[in-house]
């Protein structure tokens, strides 16, 4: 890291249009010693900005490069204002920049000799995402006719930061596209291939859509004749005399299975049409030898080991696997699954997937940020 700037500068490596980092965060993060750019990490921050600036004194005047930089939230709340020294360097001030009031806000934009910028937090969870990761992103260049902001801010129709819709129709699952969509700055989903501007409900009069995951359907009981990917109801047991606590079944059916109040595991047949049964059972014990091959046992909650109650699995905590952190964070099964240390993909160990997971961008964000600075970049020049 310390090196490229050098390297660039005498041509080793090439000087690129767009320079995407995330320097290491545990000097800024709230988990760590927040040792800031005093850190040996956090230092690097810096040697960031000198790698920027090195691009642009290659790159030919008129064409200079497009910083954009991402870390914790973290950051922003450092005691020696490591973002305020972060940000004058980058805009090319000779000092830290001070925040307004005296706290950096999770949304702003500076114009400095050398460059301006832009920086916003996001959140995971509003991309399609299912967990909640907050980044702060910093967009930045010298380009003449570059507006940094336009990337990151939106018009408010369409932010990504707002509690979801509830307009009629549009939040149930069978009226809105299954899988990726565009959504408008009226609130309307429609499919891809109608384009940014095609929205059927304004025709475009709100600006370009914004690509999101829409109409993930929630399949149970009850009749299934409409659409496929609108829900039916599910179909709730109450407490039983025989049963310790509450019991609530969801059926593949119409009709549930009356005689008791489990339900069969997924793929059993049980002499019913299309009967296919999911059990989330708040009684104690049912497991599959007391229950039967064809009956699921339940998920039990517990607050042994820790603060907080999670399942139980042989006794032990359930931890992610890396294929459902690597979804967590919007890449396809397996993506971190390859050769290591001159193994097969297969004997990948865990570890470095579970590190390579953590230290990654969520996708669906930084695809927003890219797709946002190429809109940006084609209608500057």
């Amino acid at each position: 890291m310390t090196k490229l700037a050098r390297e660039v500068l005498l041509g080793i490596i090439a000087a690129p249009l767009i320079l995407v980092g995330g320097t290491p965060c545990q000097d800024f993060s709230v988990a760590g010693m927040r040792a800031g750019l005093a850190g040996e990490r956090g230092a690097l921050t810096i040697k960031f900005v000198k790698l920027a600036d090195a691009i642009d004194h290659v790159r030919p005047a008129g064409d200079e490069c497009v910083v954009v930089w991402e870390n914790v939230p973290g950051v922003l709340s450092d005691k020696k204002n490591a973002f305020g020294c972060f940000l004058g360097a980058l805009v090319g001030e000779s000092e830290e920049l001070q925040p307004p009031g005296g706290k950096w806000k999770d949304a702003g934009c500076v114009y400095g000799p050398k460059r301006a910028a832009a920086w916003r937090v996001l959140d995971a969870q509003y991309f399609g995402l299912a967990q909640r990761r907050r980044r702060v992103f910093v967009v930045a260049s010298a380009r003449a006719g570059f507006d940094a902001a336009a990337v990151l801010f939106e018009h408010e129709g369409v932010r990504r930061d707002h509690p979801p819709r509830r307009g009629e129709g549009q939040d149930v699952a069978g009226h809105a596209p299954f899988g990726p969509a565009l959504q408008c700055g009226c609130g309307y989903i429609f499919d891809l291939n109608l384009g940014q501007w095609g929205c059927p409900n304004c025709e475009g009069d709100e600006g370009p859509a914004v690509e999101v995951l829409a109409g993930v359907p929630a399949f149970g009981g009850e009749n299934q004749g409409g659409s496929l990917f609108q829900a039916g109801a599910l179909t709730a047991h109450g407490v039983r005399n025989d049963f310790a606590s509450e019991t609530f079944c969801v059926h593949g059916t119409q009709d549930p299975d009356l005689r008791c109040n489990v339900a069969h595991t997924l793929g059993q047949n049980n002499g019913q049409e299309n009967a296919l049964f999911v059990a989330l059972r708040g009684r104690p014990g049912g497991s599959a030898a007391e229950l039967g091959a064809d009956q699921a046992g339940s998920l039990r909650a517990s607050q042994g080991g820790g603060d907080k109650a999670h399942v139980l699995v042989a006794s032990t905590i359930r931890r992610l696997t890396p294929r459902e952190c690597e979804r967590l964070q919007g890449f396809p099964d397996n993506y971190t699954l390859i050769p290591w240390r001159g193994k097969p993909a297969e004997e990948c160990p865990d570890g470095p997937r579970y590190k390579a997971i953590g230290n990654s961008k969520a996708v669906p964000v930084v695809r927003w940020i890219g797709q946002r600075l190429m809109l940006q970049l084609s209608t500057a020049y």
